[in-house]
C-alpha cells in the first residue's frame, strides 16, 4: 500500500481572477475552460469541508429554486452510490432530467430507475449474459480488434476517433446483440444524433431548428430493435436479444419497450463511453513517452494497469446526479428530501486522499480504486468488464503491429458537463 499525503490545501485557481467565487459547476462557461482550471477549481472544491451548492435555475416569485450540491471527494461519492435507499436515481441522472412525457414515451431506461424495479430489470439482463455468450464476445472482440487494424494499416486513416475508438464498441455491441450488419450504419448515425448534444448547451437556433433531432434518433433506434426482439421472439438465435426476450425470470423476459430502453442504454453508454476512453488513451500514452515506453517493453504486466490508469485519468462520464428519498447527513451537510446531489466522478479520480500525485499518469499506480464505472452500489456499471476487455484487445493489437502509433496534438473535445467526449484526434504512425 503506498503511503498517502494529507489533504492539500486549496490550490490558488486565478478562472479569470474571481478565485473560488467563480467557479460555477452549474454554469455551461465552466466546462468551456481549458483542463488545468478545471482541475484547480475541483482540487478546491475537494478542500472544503462541505460540498458547495450550485444554482441551476434562480428562484423568483413563480419559480422555485433548483440547484445541487456537488459532491467532488472520493468518499462522498462512494456514501451516496452506496445508499441507493436514501440517494435514489428517479426520476433521472442525467442533466437535465429526462421528461415524464419522454419517459412514458420511450420506457425508463435502467440508470432512471431504483429498486425494486431496477433490481428486477438487472436480473433479467444479467442472467441474459450467459458464460456461453461471454465466450463468445471475448472472441468476437480480439477478431473485431484485429480487423479494424488491418483497415488502419491498408488506408491509412488521419481520425483515430471514427476510424478506430468508435468502430471497436460499436461492432462488438451490435454484434453481440445480434443486430443484422445491413442495420449497423443507420444505427451508427442514430447514435451521433441521439449524444450530440448531451450535457452541451446549442445555440438558439439550433434548438429551433432541430428541437427534437435527439428524441426521432432514439425513436428510430427503439423501432429497429423491436422489429429485431419480435423477430427474435419467433425464431430465437444464439444472440443476447433473443436472451433478453425470452428470458423466464419472475415470469418474464423483457418488454418491447424495455428492450428499446435497454438498447439504446447499451449503445449509448457502451459505444460513447468506450470510445472516448480508447481515444484518450491514445492522447495520453502519446503525450507520456516514459509511460508508453513501459508499457511496450512488457504490455502483458502493464497493459492491466494502463488501461486502469487510463479510465481514471480520463474518467468517460463526468457526472450523475441523485436525489435524495429523505433527509439525510453527508460529510457534516445536511441534505433535505427531495434536494439534489451530482456525483462528479472525475473529481472523485482525483482525490488527494486517496491518489498520491493524482495528476500524474502513471501505469504503474497500485492500488486504483478509481470510480469511472461507479461507486459501487446497484448501478455500477454491468459493462465494466466487457469495455476493460476491449481497450485491453485494442491497444494490444494497435502497439504489437503499430509500435509508433501516436496521437498528433491534442485530442478535439466538446465541452459538456455530462462525458469527457472526443469528438477528433488525429493520430499517425510510419
Amino acid at each position: 500500500m503506498e503511503s498517502l499525503p494529507p489533504r492539500e490545501e486549496p490550490a490558488d485557481v486565478d478562472l479569470a481572477a474571481g478565485g473560488l467565487a467563480a467557479v460555477d459547476l452549474a454554469d455551461p462557461a465552466f466546462w468551456r475552460r481549458p483542463a488545468d482550471q478545471r482541475a484547480a477549481a475541483f482540487r478546491q472544491l475537494r478542500a472544503l469541508d462541505a460540498p458547495v451548492y450550485f444554482v441551476e435555475r434562480p428562484g423568483g416569485l413563480l419559480r422555485r429554486e433548483r440547484g445541487f450540491h456537488a459532491l467532488v471527494r472520493h468518499a462522498d461519492v462512494l456514501a451516496a452510490s452506496r445508499q441507493p435507499q436514501v440517494f435514489r436515481s428517479a426520476p433521472g441522472v442525467t442533466t437535465p432530467e429526462p421528461a415524464r412525457w419522454v419517459r412514458l414515451l420511450f420506457g425508463d431506461s435502467m440508470v432512471n430507475l431504483d429498486d425494486p424495479h431496477h433490481a428486477q430489470l438487472r436480473r433479467i439482463v444479467a442472467r441474459a449474459f450467459t458464460p456461453r455468450l461471454l465466450d463468445q464476445v471475448e472472441s468476437q472482440i480480439g477478431a473485431i480488434a484485429t480487423r479494424i487494424v488491418d483497415g488502419v494499416i491498408a488506408e491509412r486513416p488521419a481520425d483515430f476517433v471514427p476510424a478506430v475508438a468508435a468502430q471497436l464498441p460499436f461492432q462488438v455491441i451490435c454484434g453481440m446483440m445480434g443486430i443484422p450488419q445491413e442495420r449497423w450504419p443507420l444505427i451508427l448515425r442514430q447514435i451521433d444524433q441521439a449524444t450530440e448534444h448531451t450535457g452541451v448547451r446549442r445555440p438558439l437556433r439550433a434548438r429551433i431548428r432541430i428541437p427534437g433531432r435527439g428524441l426521432r434518433a432514439l425513436a428510430r433506434l427503439q423501432r429497429v430493435v423491436a422489429e429485431v426482439g419480435r423477430e427474435r421472439r419467433r425464431r430465437p438465435t444464439d444472440d443476447l436479444i433473443s436472451a433478453l426476450v425470452s428470458a423466464d425470470l419472475d415470469g418474464r423476459g423483457l418488454t418491447g419497450r424495455e428492450l428499446g430502453a435497454f438498447f439504446s442504454l447499451l449503445l449509448v453508454a457502451g459505444v460513447e463511453t468506450t470510445r472516448n476512453a480508447l481515444a484518450h488513451g491514445l492522447h495520453l500514452l502519446s503525450a507520456h513517452p516514459e509511460q508508453r515506453a513501459l508499457l511496450l517493453a512488457d504490455p502483458e504486466q502493464h497493459l492491466d494497469g494502463a488501461v486502469e490508469e487510463i479510465l481514471r485519468h480520463a474518467t468517460p462520464i463526468i457526472q450523475f446526479r441523485r436525489t435524495l428519498a429523505a433527509e439525510h447527513v453527508l460529510n457534516s451537510t445536511r441534505l433535505g428530501r427531495g434536494e439534489k446531489v451530482v456525483l462528479f466522478y472525475g473529481s472523485a479520480g482525483r482525490d488527494e486522499a486517496v491518489f498520491p500525485d493524482p495528476e500524474a499518469f502513471d501505469i504503474t499506480r497500485h492500488p486504483n480504486p478509481h470510480l469511472a464505472f461507479g461507486g459501487g452500489g446497484p448501478h455500477y456499471c454491468l459493462g465494466a468488464h466487457l469495455a476493460r476487455q476491449e481497450m485491453k484487445a485494442l491497444y494490444r493489437e494497435l502497439f504489437t503491429r503499430l509500435p509508433d502509433v501516436r496521437s498528433v496534438g491534442a485530442p478535439e473535445l466538446v465541452p459538456s458537463s455530462f462525458d469527457h467526449r472526443v469528438r477528433s484526434l488525429r493520430f499517425t504512425f510510419s
